[in-house]
């Protein structure tokens, strides 16, 4: 009987957490409340909540907030370097004769730039060149802008600073081979929908001369980004391939790519000084990038480990609730998608963490699976198509576009992506 009143006094917590998320309450401090009410109903003897709950899971933590830390600032390089930018500049070269085409390459660079880039800095610098273009090449604003973010969000199913963060609910999931054929493969599929999406509107694509794409850029701003050695453009993928072919961790990969940033950008060649100060200028501003992500992160670590602990007092809960068979979850998942909307219940940086936590803790799925079942909707709805992901909101207020049309015109597409994804986790990890 206690265990059943302790299990009800949880979920009714869980559901307060979402409508408290979903109306806008700060999530990193909802974390910390949950972890403090969670060990308080689940009975948590103090001396283990301090140790167990508010200690050990944040210092474990701190080697996935590395990883974290030195994605943000290859990101930075990349983008303060001008390589983001020049890899972008090259789609204004595609004929505009084709530009249908142009589109979708300008889509598929976007990818792969953010397959390591990450922040709100790194898609600003993206955005005010390759925006202005597609709309130049007549694609109308709002579907402009959904094809832009949606090829933003792709990629971040192999982003290492995305995973590492889910990680966190999944430890035994790895960086490597097994999760990047998924990550991959997901990702693909995310672009085939977007070229799907810009197919589906090819008739508002019109010709153009190269004029209208440079008048995209201001003469200061073209001033600005000096061209690159094009051996840069790999960078981007190179942490990652480093991982695949030869299992390197993330750190060196991420260490490396950055030093040869540096060094071809010649930014190791103008004086010692101005070295230093590009280098210190770039890791202040990555980490200003990240500094709420790494305590929320701390705090959702915190709130984990209290829902693995106190799980098995509503086991008899879950197992009539969560369903055992990956197909009958993943359409469940499918079909309540838009929940991770707004921060919701399937969103794991918002209300969906206590979803993520409460599934792995289970152990009813093979973790892989688990994770793909949590990070597909984060992904491709949240990230992709919602309005409360920090660059979707700068980009809708730069362009002037209404939420409302931003909302209508990417939510059935990311929907869409999160059915087919949610299909390959159930073919490749079940």
């Amino acid at each position: 009987m206690l265990n059943i009143i302790t299990g009800i006094l949880l979920i009714l917590t869980f559901i307060g957490m979402v409508v408290y998320v979903m109306k806008g309450g700060n999530i990193m401090i909802g974390f910390l409340i949950m972890a403090v009410l969670w060990s308080l109903i689940g009975r948590i003897p103090p001396n283990e909540a301090v140790n167990a709950i508010f200690s050990q899971p944040a210092m474990k933590y701190g080697s996935t907030i590395m990883v974290i830390i030195f994605g943000s600032w290859f990101g930075r390089v990349l983008v303060d370097t001008g390589i983001a930018s020049d890899i972008s500049r090259q789609t204004i070269k595609i004929s505009y004769r084709h530009p249908l085409l142009a589109a979708i390459l300008i889509c598929l660079i976007t990818a792969f730039i953010f397959t390591s880039a990450y922040g709100v800095g790194a898609v600003i610098a993206i955005a005010v060149i390759l925006l202005p273009i597609l709309e130049s090449l007549g694609l109308k604003k709002n579907v402009a802008v959904t094809a832009f973010v949606m090829s933003i969000g792709a990629p971040m199913y192999v982003n290492v600073v995305i995973v590492k963060q889910i990680q966190l609910f999944f430890p035994q999931v790895v960086y490597g081979p097994k999760y990047l054929a998924y990550g991959f493969s997901a990702m693909a599929i995310q672009m085939l929908v977007v070229i799907l999406f810009i197919l589906l509107h090819a008739k508002s694509i019109h010709k153009n001369d190269m004029s209208l794409a440079q008048t995209s850029q201001t003469p200061q701003s073209a001033e600005k980004a000096p061209h690159v050695n094009k051996i840069t453009y790999v960078l981007p993928i190179l942490p990652v391939l480093l991982n695949i072919i030869l299992k390197w961790e993330s750190i060196p990969g991420l260490l490396l790519a950055i030093v040869l940033a540096l060094l071809f950008t010649g930014k190791l060649t103008h004086g010692y000084k101005n070295m230093i100060d590009f280098v210190n200028a770039t890791i202040q501003k990555s980490i200003s990038d990240i500094a709420t992500l790494i305590i929320m992160l701390l705090f959702l670590a915190m709130f984990s480990a209290t829902a693995v602990k106190i799980t098995g007092q509503f086991n008899d809960i879950l197992t009539a609730i969560i369903p055992h068979n990956p197909w009958t979850l993943a359409i469940a998942f499918t079909i309540l998608a838009p929940l991770a909307l707004f921060r919701g219940p399937l969103m794991v940086w918002g209300a969906g963490s206590a979803t993520a936590a409460v599934l792995a803790a289970t152990h009813f799925f093979n973790p892989y699976f688990a994770f793909a079942m949590i990070i597909v909707p984060a992904v491709s709805m949240a990230v992709s198509t919602c309005i409360t992901q920090s660059w979707n909101l700068w980009v809708v207020q730069e362009t002037k576009l209404p939420v409302k049309t931003f909302l209508k015109t990417g939510v059935p597409f990311g929907w869409l992506t999160c059915a087919l994804n949610s299909i390959l986790a159930v073919i490749m990890f079940s």
